[in-house]
């Protein structure tokens, strides 16, 4: 396996091929805007939107820069790629789109990227990818909390 097929393999189990871990797409399944502005009372957290909002940038960020096309918001600080403007449950299925879309876009890069360019610098990608499964992981945490996760899950 080169390291394409093996970045294009994490990239997918990221997504929706579950290997170790819930990938994203099932964490985010049948999840309300209520539930995906929900945060823990008193603590300091970020909502599954919110998650949502900063992977959908770092995303599109990255496909941007594998382009070479400007990003109308590149150079915001961290901070505010958790912004929501839109609380609506209609904004809360287009950023689930958008997110699915850029991840498809984003893979589609990854496949035609000369062999050259993918081994001269994989972390850019591999990087994305452990970001991904991280922040999955505050999604799971945060549905845990509202009780809409399973208590035990098995994806066999």
């Amino acid at each position: 396996m080169n390291m394409r097929e093996l970045l294009l393999l994490y990239w997918d189990n990221v997504m929706e091929q579950e290997d170790w871990y819930p990938p994203i797409l099932p964490a985010l399944k049948d999840v309300t805007a209520e539930q995906a502005l929900w945060k823990p009372q008193g603590e300091a957290a970020n909502s599954i939107w919110e998650n949502v909002q900063h992977l959908l940038y770092y995303k599109q960020r990255l496909l941007a820069r594998l382009e070479g096309t400007p990003l109308s918001n590149e150079g915001i600080g961290n901070d505010e790629t958790f912004l929501i403007h839109d609380p609506s449950q209609q904004a809360w299925e287009t950023a689930q789109e958008q997110l699915k879309e850029v991840h498809t876009a984003l893979r589609q890069k990854i496949e035609q990227m000369p062999e050259e360019e993918i081994t001269e610098s994989p972390q850019r990608i591999a990087s994305l990818i452990t970001h991904d499964a991280y922040h999955t992981g505050q999604i799971i945490f945060l549905r845990k909390l509202q009780g809409s996760w399973p208590a035990k899950r098995s994806f066999l």
